[in-house]
C-alpha cells in the first residue's frame, strides 16, 4: 500500500504541475493576443480577452482541486479551499463580463444591420 501511495502522490503531483504550467502558458498567450487584438482596434477584443482568462483559470482552479488529493492537515485544507473559492469566484466573474460583451456586441450588431 505505500507504493500506491507514493504513485498516487507522484502523479498527482505531476498532473498539478502540467495544469498549473497550461493554465499560465493560455493566460500569457491570450494576453498577447489580446495585446494584438487592443492594437488593431478589435471591437471584441474584451471578449476575446476575457474567454482567455477564463479558460487559464478553469486550468489552474484543476490544478488547485487535484491539490486537495494530497493535503495532509486541516489548514492546508484550509488553504486549498479558500484558493479554490477564490479562483472559482474570479472564475464566475469573467464569465459574467463574457455575457455581458457578448450582449453588448450583439445589441451593437442589432443597431447596425448592414454590416453582419
Amino acid at each position: 500500500m505505500p507504493f500506491l501511495h507514493q504513485f498516487l502522490e507522484a502523479v498527482t503531483g505531476l498532473a498539478i504541475q502540467i495544469f498549473e504550467l497550461m493554465g499560465v502558458a493560455v493566460i500569457i498567450c491570450s494576453g498577447l493576443s489580446g495585446i494584438y487584438h487592443y492594437i488593431r482596434r478589435d471591437p471584441q477584443t474584451r471578449l476575446k480577452l476575457a474567454k482567455g482568462m477564463a479558460m487559464g483559470l478553469e486550468f489552474k482552479l484543476g490544478s488547485e482541486i487535484l491539490r486537495t488529493v494530497v493535503v495532509r492537515d486541516l489548514s492546508e485544507i484550509a488553504i486549498v479551499g479558500a484558493i479554490i473559492l477564490l479562483r472559482a469566484a474570479l472564475t464566475f466573474l469573467i464569465h459574467w463580463e463574457i455575457k455581458n460583451e457578448e450582449a453588448d456586441l450583439e445589441a451593437d450588431l442589432d443597431r447596425r444591420p448592414g454590416e453582419r
